[in-house]
């Protein structure tokens, strides 16, 4: 008995062993850990684009409560009255975005509204965020900003 057993060509040495139906496992590691030094390189950029958006905040809330003190204090002489007898601004102010609170006090940092001839203004963070570069935030009556790395 014999079986006929169907003539195969040759193979030639430029065809795969295999059918290439997917992925290694070398090259899906080799794929994660690019992204992972991408990410790496990415993360603390992003982190300090978001430190930095944070602080604007605290600046922009500073300077708006300022100027609205000092319209007060052009038309009545005095930072806590708007001449009708009603406060300039009522304290603690949140910042637009929620981040900071700003406070005031007098010229020497008594009290927590400001006083007739000078204030203090401080931006204080609300949300969890870096405080260990810049933290609080202040602006005096004369334009004095601290900290001063941070403005």
């Amino acid at each position: 008995m014999t079986f006929d057993t169907p003539q195969r060509r040759p193979r030639r040495l430029t065809e795969p062993t295999r059918p290439s139906a997917g992925f290694t496992l070398i090259e899906l590691m080799i794929v994660v850990a690019v992204i992972a030094i991408l990410a790496s390189i990415a993360y603390p950029s992003y982190t300090r684009y978001v430190q930095e958006a944070r602080r604007t905040d605290a600046m922009s809330a500073l300077n708006s409560v300022a100027g609205q003190l000092e319209r007060c204090y052009t038309v009545s002489s005095d930072y806590t009255d708007d001449g009708s007898g009603a406060a300039c601004v009522t304290f603690p102010v949140t910042s637009d975005e929620e981040f900071y609170q700003v406070t005031a006090s007098d010229g020497a940092g008594n009290g927590t509204v400001p006083g007739v001839s000078s204030y203090i203004l401080k931006a204080t963070p609300q949300a969890p965020q870096d405080t260990d570069s810049c933290g609080n935030f202040t602006l005096n009556h004369q334009g004095l900003r601290s900290p001063d790395g941070c403005w």
